[in-house]
């Protein structure tokens, strides 16, 4: 297959997607676009580095041939960016141009790292589910070959940015709390969150079985459940 591009990469789940795709004979060429370099680096690995995010769309035009698939896992918290409208300019607005960017250039799959629980009522009312919502209708409504949408629930594993004090203690309260029930109960921990690894390979399994033409349908939706079948328990290296 052509490349494979991966956005988000220096984040906890994208960090975790292109270090499956290195680990893969299946994907021979990746590209990378990203303010700062990923920690993954390999001799298949082509990496942009580019501090404004308003060049990326153009970026990824510009790669030629064309990849064949894109994987954004890009997304950020309102005290990372600074405000509400800050984290809606990358969450949603640059996610959008870059998977409009994506289809102009021809690219057939594109596989976004969504949330769970973002259209159900009343979550579906505040600002984080509305860009998520935003950006799953762009990508399944653009036409692309093979839209893959995946929602995991929380995400289990040591963020390197802190998103803010409270969010950081918040964040940490509830990783541990969520772990704590695997050793109780490993479905319910299951249901509720899913480590970065998981959903990081669940979303590589996506990218190889669209490019294979086996996708089960298209837009395909993956839920928790598909994301610890595809990328734990029925995982092969």
């Amino acid at each position: 297959m052509a490349s494979t591009v991966v956005i988000g990469c220096t984040g906890l789940v994208g960090n975790e997607v292109l270090k499956t795709l290195i680990a893969s004979e299946d994907f021979p060429s990746l590209h990378t676009i990203s303010r700062r370099a990923p920690k993954q680096t390999s001799p298949k690995l082509s990496s942009d580095i580019e501090a404004d995010t308003a060049k990326w769309a153009a970026a990824l035009q510009s790669l030629k041939p064309p990849p064949s698939a894109v994987i954004s896992a890009l997304g950020t918290s309102s005290a990372q960016a600074g405000s509400v409208a800050a984290q809606w300019r990358i969450d949603h607005d640059l996610n959008v141009e870059l998977a409009r960017a994506a289809k102009a250039s021809g690219v057939e799959t594109f596989v976004f790292v969504s949330s769970a629980g973002t259209r159900g009522f009343p979550s579906n009312r505040v600002p984080y589910s509305k860009m998520k919502i935003g950006v799953e209708d762009e990508v399944m409504g653009l036409g692309f070959e093979n839209a893959v949408i995946m929602r995991p629930g929380m995400i289990l594993g040591e963020r390197e940015a802190v998103h803010g004090t409270g969010n950081a203690v918040l964040g940490g309260v509830l990783n541990g709390a969520i772990n704590g029930m695997g050793k109780v109960s490993k479905g319910l921990k299951d249901m509720l969150g899913q480590e970065a690894e998981v959903i990081g390979r669940a979303a590589v399994y996506a990218a190889r079985v669209a490019a294979e033409g086996k996708a089960p349908k298209n837009p395909w939706i993956l839920d928790g459940a598909d994301i610890v079948r595809y990328g734990r328990d029925e995982w092969k290296e």
